[in-house]
C-alpha cells in the first residue's frame, strides 16, 4: 500500500511517501509562514522523487491537530481536495498520537505540545506489543495541571514533543520516573504509520480539525464582550 502523509500542524511543513511501513521519501521544510505556498510543491517533489504520482497513492493521511489553526486547515483542505478529485481513502490523525509513534520502547508515553504561556496540549498513550493505545482524552491544560495528572502514574513515562523540551526541568523535578526521546518534532512518517494502523484495523477517523481550545480571535472577542 502506498501512502501520502501530510503534516502542516506545526512550524514544519512535512510530507512523506510510504510503502506500507517503509519510508520511501520524506521532505521537511521549516517555514511556518508559508505552508500554503509550500505544501503543493513539497507534495509534488516527494512524489516525483519516489517515482510516483497521486494516482498511485492508496491512502492519504493528514495531521488534524492540535497545533497551528491555519496550518491544520491547510493540510486538511489539501487532503480533502485530493479525496474529492481522486476518491482516495483518507485518515485523520491527531498531532499527539503522531508524536507517540516517535517512541519505540514499550510503556507509557506522554505527548506534549507547547501551547505557550505555560499551557500544553497533552495526550497519554501506552505502547505494548507494537500496539499504541490512547489512555485518556486529549487535553489542553496548564503544565502545572498536567503534572498533577501525571503524578498519579507510578510507571515510567516517556515524554515526547516540543512541550517535553520546553518544560523538561519541571517534569524532571515533579515526575518520579521519566524518560525523554531525541525525536520531538512532528513527523509525516510517524503520522503515516499511525494512519496505516488505523486504516488496517478499519477504525474510522474524522478529518475534522481538532483544536482543543478556541482560536486567539475567539478568545479576544470573548474578552472584549466581558469588558462591555
Amino acid at each position: 500500500m502506498k501512502i501520502l502523509s501530510i503534516d502542516t500542524a506545526s512550524d514544519l511543513c512535512t510530507v512523506a511517501v510510504l510503502e506500507d511501513e517503509n519510508c520511501i521519501k520524506e521532505i521537511i521544510v521549516d517555514d511556518a509562514r508559508n505552508h500554503s505556498e509550500k505544501i503543493m510543491p513539497v507534495i509534488e517533489q516527494s512524489l516525483s522523487e519516489a517515482n510516483l504520482t497521486l494516482k498511485d497513492i492508496n491512502l492519504l493521511v493528514c495531521d488534524k491537530g492540535p497545533g497551528s489553526f491555519t496550518g491544520i486547515r491547510i493540510g486538511v483542505g489539501t487532503v480533502l481536495a485530493f479525496q474529492d478529485t481522486l476518491g482516495i481513502p483518507c485518515v485523520g490523525i491527531s498531532s499527539l498520537e503522531a508524536l507517540a509513534y516517535n517512541v519505540k520502547e514499550n510503556g507509557l508515553i506522554c505527548s506534549l505540545i507547547d501551547a505557550k504561556n505555560n499551557n500544553v496540549y497533552f495526550g497519554l498513550f501506552r505502547l505494548e506489543n507494537n500496539e499504541y493505545k490512547q489512555l485518556s482524552d486529549l487535553n489542553f491544560k496548564t503544565i502545572d495541571e498536567t503534572i498533577q495528572i501525571l503524578k498519579s502514574y507510578t510507571s515510567p513515562i516517556t515524554f515526547v514533543g516540543d512541550g517535553a523540551i520546553s518544560y523538561r526541568n519541571l517534569l524532571e523535578c515533579n515526575c518520579k520516573n521519566y524518560l525523554f526521546v531525541d525525536k520531538n518534532n512532528l513527523s509525516s512518517y510517524s503520522l503515516g504509520i499511525a494512519g496505516l494502523s488505523k486504516y488496517k484495523k478499519g477504525i474510522e477517523t474524522s478529518l475534522m480539525p481538532l483544536y482543543l481550545r478556541k482560536s486567539q480571535a475567539e478568545r479576544a472577542l470573548e474578552e472584549k464582550t466581558k469588558k462591555e
